[in-house]
C-alpha cells in the first residue's frame, strides 16, 4: 500500500480512485489508515472476497491479494489474483497501464 501512498498525486491526475480492503478489525485499519491518502476498508468476510474471485486462505481467515483497475464505466479493465504473497500490483504498473488505457482511448476518437 506503500507504493500506491507513494503514487497517490498522480493516480489523482489520471482521475483514478484508490481503495485498500482488508480483513482486519476497524481498530487496526485505522491504524493502517493512518498514514494513507485514501480509505481503507476492514471486515471483508469470504462471502465478500468469493463475490470477488478472491482466494481465500482458511488458515489465517483472510483472503491473497486481489487487484482491480476499473474504467470510468466501472467495467474492469484488469483483474490480478494472488494464492499468496506474490503477484501484487505495484503502483508505478498501475499508473503505466491507466497512463496506456488513456492513451489507447484518444487514439480511437
Amino acid at each position: 500500500m506503500d507504493g500506491f501512498s507513494e503514487q497517490y498525486s498522480e493516480l489523482q491526475s489520471l482521475g483514478a480512485t484508490v481503495l485498500a480492503a482488508s480483513t482486519d478489525s476497524l481498530e487496526n485499519s485505522l491504524e493502517i489508515a493512518a498514514d494513507k491518502p485514501f480509505p481503507v476498508c476492514y471486515g471483508v468476510t469470504r462471502e465478500q472476497a468469493d463475490l470477488l474471485g478472491s482466494w481465500w486462505e482458511d488458515r489465517r481467515g483472510l483472503f491473497q491479494p486481489s487487484n482491480f483497475v476499473l474504467g470510468a464505466d466501472g467495467k474492469v479493465l484488469s483483474a490480478t489474483y494472488s494464492s499468496g504473497p506474490i503477484g501484487r500490483v505495484e503502483a508505478v504498473d498501475a499508473v503505466r497501464f491507466i497512463q496506456f488505457q488513456e492513451k489507447m482511448k484518444q487514439q480511437s476518437a
